[in-house]
């Protein structure tokens, strides 16, 4: 049986966590492979809500969850979530939850960098979360960086502070601030480690393990495609990449590892924070989707901009993660809508694009070409099966494959994790 890895295929927020909670359920491992605690996803089950933003959607069925190397971990926001969900009756211990040894730690500095960053950019913001993702994978990438497996060796820390503190001090002074409190840093970590250590372990020999005994894995990306770091709308994009062969990287598998590539799409596009958004509409459609879809970011609660269904960027996505198959969510979003547009295509000046240019400034200008569909007044909310769809919504994900040249594996009709339609079951291919 294959294994699967889940990727957002837009700007993140596409429905990611109700997707993988409802994949694990087949799954024997559900894997966390980038980002951090900036990328939020919500279950709904039953008359529970759960609100995850750094532990892997499978840890609330019970599910084997891992914490990858490519992820970098806040270690206080780790024990937060812990207890909030413990709170919500989750079992969470060792035995179902596991941390890569070699994740790089968020600091208190650089949730501070961050936000210090943006406050001084101006019009040049990029729509940061604050809580110090870039700056921590910045100190990864300059081999300054504390990972989780030196909480184990805090006597054997002084030369890598050194080098830490040496780039630190410097920015801090630029944004006149105080030098970092290396005696509280000590003290904050040595308090932190007794809570993180039990969970640490080699993921990657886990994972290995895993697979040599054909176990079903499960990635799980945060964001979306078009936020990676090569391949989104640079420069406004997070600080990983967030495409599906970072599954490998991430966690320590080989690239025959990815298994069958589901990319979740939402039926409509929204993005949160600064950057192009070519489909956006600023408009009553626009506040209708983000009213309907309840469009608010789970982490940081910000209002998100939504617009037309962007085949271009999706067709885009498929392309550059590999993707096998789209699930296909909010679908009942688009109930009552009297005409759907498509974006299937760009203009920029004079000339016509059938891809989004890769600089910030033609990526800006871009203005969508749009193919007009006839939407349904019947409702789709909670189908699921084919038959209890309307015809048009039929037509409209048909015409969606079309465009971006890939099928649909699954479509979501509400938040409820039955709420699904299965056209293929990702793990048995």
């Amino acid at each position: 049986m294959a294994n699967v890895t889940v990727i957002g295929a837009q700007w993140g927020d596409e429905g990611k966590g109700k997707i993988v909670d409802w994949l694990s359920e087949r799954a024997d491992v559900v894997a966390r492979f980038q980002g951090g605690h900036n990328a939020g996803h919500t279950l709904v089950v039953g008359e529970k809500v759960y609100k995850l933003s750094l532990l892997p959607s499978g840890i609330v069925r019970g599910t084997l969850s891992v914490i990858g190397n490519g992820v970098v971990l806040d270690p206080w926001h780790f024990r937060d979530e812990v207890a909030k969900l413990k709170g919500q009756g989750v079992d969470i211990n060792p035995a179902n939850l596991q941390i890569a040894e070699t994740c790089p730690l968020i600091l208190p500095f650089h949730r501070d960098l961050d936000g210090l960053r943006e406050d001084a950019s101006g019009a040049g913001k990029i729509g940061t979360t604050r809580r110090g993702i870039g700056p921590a994978y910045e100190d990864k990438v300059g081999r300054r960086a504390i990972r989780v497996c030196d909480l184990a060796h805090l006597d054997d820390l002084d030369l890598q502070i050194d080098r830490l503190t040496a780039h630190h001090e410097a920015l801090r002074a630029g944004f006149n601030e105080k030098p970092i409190d290396r005696a509280q840093l000590m003290a904050d970590l040595t308090e932190i480690a007794a809570f993180i250590l039990p969970f640490v372990k080699p993921v990657w020999l886990t994972l290995n393990k895993a697979k040599a005994a054909g176990q079903r894995i499960l990635f799980e990306g945060a964001q979306g495609t078009l936020l990676d770091i090569d391949h989104g709308t640079y420069p406004f994009v997070t600080s990983s990449n967030t495409v599906a062969g970072t599954a490998a990287s991430g966690t320590g598998l080989g690239p025959n590892a990815a298994g069958f590539v589901l990319g979740i799409v939402k039926a409509y596009t929204t993005r949160v924070g600064s950057g192009p958004f070519p489909s956006e509409q600023e408009n009553d459609i626009g506040q209708r989707l983000g009213e309907r879809g309840h469009e608010f970011g789970t982490v940081t609660g910000r209002k998100r901009r939504c617009g037309w269904f962007d085949a271009v960027l999706v067709r885009q996505s498929v392309a550059v993660s590999g993707v096998t198959g789209i699930a296909l969510t909010k679908l009942d979003v688009l109930d009552g809508f009297e005409e759907l547009q498509i974006c299937v295509g760009y203009k920029i000046g004079d000339q016509t694009f059938d891809y989004l240019p890769a600089h910030a400034q033609d990526q800006a200008k871009a203005e969508p070409i749009y193919e007009s569909i006839d939407g349904w007044s019947d409702t789709t909310a909670g189908a699921r099966s084919w038959a209890d769809l309307p015809a048009q919504a039929i037509k409209y994900i048909r015409r969606i494959e079309e465009l971006i040249g890939c099928p649909v594996t699954l479509v979501s009709t509400s938040p409820e994790r039955d709420d699904t339609i299965l056209v293929r079951d990702p793990f048995a291919d």
